[in-house]
Formats: structure tokens, sequence, C-alpha cells
């Protein structure tokens, strides 16, 4: 049987920023990372704000209040960042 991303919760455990890098740890302990360039709020965000993220919705989502901005971890990984 196979799945699709989409069909399977992703949750990350820890999140940090890295050189202007939004670093996500993942449950099976795999990490993914992206620019904070490719996502337009993120990429103006000074490094305070971006520092500001927390993991939401039962480690499937990041969200960095101050920038209002909310991503799903199964999109960052589909390749959708904002």
């Amino acid at each position: 049987m196979t799945y699709s991303v989409t069909e399977i919760e992703i949750k990350a455990t820890k999140v940090w920023v890295e050189n202007r890098t939004i670093c996500i740890r993942l449950e099976d302990e795999r990490e993914i990372r992206f620019l904070v360039s490719k996502n337009r709020r993120l990429a103006k965000a000074s490094l305070k704000d971006l520092l500001e993220v927390e993991i939401i919705c039962n480690g499937t989502g990041l969200h960095w209040e101050k920038l209002d901005e909310d991503l799903s971890v199964s999109g960052i990984l589909q390749g959708r960042l904002g």
C-alpha cells in the first residue's frame, strides 16, 4: 500500500533558526530546512521575530505570531513555503 504525504500525519518536534534558515526536526528524527528568503513574510523579518516561532497543532504546523504566518509541516515537505 502506498501513501501520499497528505495521508500521513508528519509532526515536528523542534524548530530553530540557523543563518536565516528555518530548521525543523521531525518525529522520526529527520531534519528539514528551508531558506527564509523562500517565504515573503519571513524574508522581511528580523532575526528576533524569526526566532519567535512555535510548533502548533500537535506538531503539524509552525506559527509566527508577530509575522502573522503559519506553515504546515506537510506543506513544507511538499515545497509550499508560503
